[in-house]
């Protein structure tokens, strides 16, 4: 989302900013051009009135100067002309010494000229003909207090585009906020999902997000429903083959056999193999992998049957105990979680003496869960080698059992790790690590 926020963002100030700057250039741009126009007409108006300055006297034109603004009298006014005809020429007394680039074609000219003491002069020509005499009249202005205002206007317009980009960043963030609302609470309710929290996510959503709601929502119940149909597919494979093998293993058992010890050995063998196969294939099979949305283990609740369940089938003056965080809720397939934890413990309760304790800690990246008991234990020296029995389904391990293949497979499937050592209680201490880091975030404790 922050992402999103930023690309928009950038967009806008690009998008603002651009049109700001085209913005105030164009109204200046377009501001000169009308007082351009504005100024020609009173440099227009000048070459008039300093036509109207030559009189004729007995020798020709000269210039009346009690007809001439004051302006042109005073050194460096800011106003200046040049009158040509083709036998003499004046200018006056404001442009001193200085000898600006006059146009030399008539009207306005495009381009400012240099004027006296730095001057940027806006100049004007004008031809007339008057007694059958040309006349070129030339008047300029200076057009640097105009610039100096111009460069004061765009500062200034910068200025309002700098403030005018912050205020509409500020209602961007606040709008892009409101309408990424939804797209939050949409990842809040994915992110629950995750955690197990919900099974669904909220079947009102904004009109924009329903179809994805709706398709979301229906491609879980699909999961589900497909991951159901496996597992009892599974099962039922399971079952439909126990029968012909116990047949089969009832056959090798008959007494025309006898006779041929060496194949009948053979056979059982054969059949013990298939059997210890198709179990550990279908144990393999029926992991649930990556937990469905809503289908986490809750400890409370899960652990609670599960004690009665162990106090019903192994004594019932063992004392069963258990700690678990508050609220714990375990980021893997209830199933798999009931049969791992169900074969710890039940292993701890054959051989604990009065009592068996399970504890369930989080850990930064994972989860750690500790089974204990009473009981006898395991020599140091000889965990090591029950523990390697115990990954393997085709061994019987002696001592606690711990070599039951579900249980190994539901901790490679998880990435897990199992340990042994000495209980706190006098036995056995089996500790079960699982990591949760490679199966995006779990639930908080």
């Amino acid at each position: 989302m922050k992402s999103i926020q930023r690309s928009l963002s950038l967009g806008l100030i690009s998008v603002l900013l651009l049109v700001g700057l085209l913005l105030v250039q164009t109204s200046l741009w377009l501001f000169e051009a009308g007082l351009r126009r504005n100024l020609a007409s009173d440099l227009r108006a000048e070459t008039e009135g300093l036509l109207l300055a030559l009189v004729q006297g007995r020798e020709g034109f000269k210039l009346d100067s009690s007809r001439l603004n004051p302006r042109y009298q005073r050194a460096f006014s800011g106003h200046y002309f040049r009158i040509d005809l083709p036998d003499r020429s004046w200018r006056s007394r404001s442009v001193w010494d200085a000898e600006p680039q006059w146009p030399t074609a008539n009207g306005l000219a495009d381009a400012l000229v240099d004027g006296p003491q730095e001057q940027r002069l806006l100049s004007y020509r004008a031809e007339y003909r008057r007694d059958g005499q040309a006349i070129a009249i030339s008047v300029a202005r200076d057009y640097t207090p105009i610039l100096k205002s111009f460069a004061q206007v765009r500062l200034g317009g910068l200025g309002l585009v700098g403030v005018a980009l912050l205020v509409f960043l500020l209602l961007q963030r606040y709008a892009v906020r409101l309408a990424m609302r939804p797209l939050e609470r949409a990842r809040q309710q994915i992110a629950q999902l995750q955690q197990g929290q919900r099974q669904q996510l909220d079947i009102r959503a904004p009109v924009e997000l329903q179809p994805l709601v709706d398709q979301i929502n229906h491609l879980l119940a699909h999961t589900d429903d497909t991951l159901k149909r496996s597992r009892h597919a599974l099962g039922n494979l399971g079952h439909a083959l126990k029968t012909p093998l116990a047949v089969l293993g009832s056959l090798t058992r008959r007494e025309e056999l006898a006779a041929l010890p060496e194949l009948q050995a053979g056979l059982r063998e054969q059949l013990d193999q298939i059997q210890q196969r198709v179990s550990r294939e279908l144990g393999r099979a029926r992991l649930a992998g990556e937990v469905l949305p809503g289908g986490y283990f809750h400890c409370e609740d899960e652990l609670a049957a599960l004690f009665e369940t162990l106090k019903m089938i192994h004594r019932r003056e063992l004392d069963l105990r258990w700690q678990v965080p508050e609220g714990c809720r375990l980021p893997w397939d209830r199933e798999d979680m009931l049969e791992l934890l169900g074969n710890l413990l039940d292993n701890a309760c054959k051989f604990a003496r009065s009592a068996v304790s399970l504890r369930i800690e989080r850990t930064p990246d994972g989860y750690l869960i500790r089974v204990e008991d009473d009981g006898p234990g395991i020599p140091e020296h000889r965990r090591e080698a029950v523990l390697e029995r115990g990954i393997r389904l085709d061994e019987r391990a002696e001592g606690h059992g711990l070599g039951l293949g579900i249980v190994r497979d539901i901790l490679a499937a998880w990435n897990g790790r199992l340990a042994l050592s000495q209980s706190t209680l006098g036995g056995l201490q089996a500790e079960v690590y699982l990591p949760t880091q490679t199966r995006g975030k779990a639930s908080g404790t």
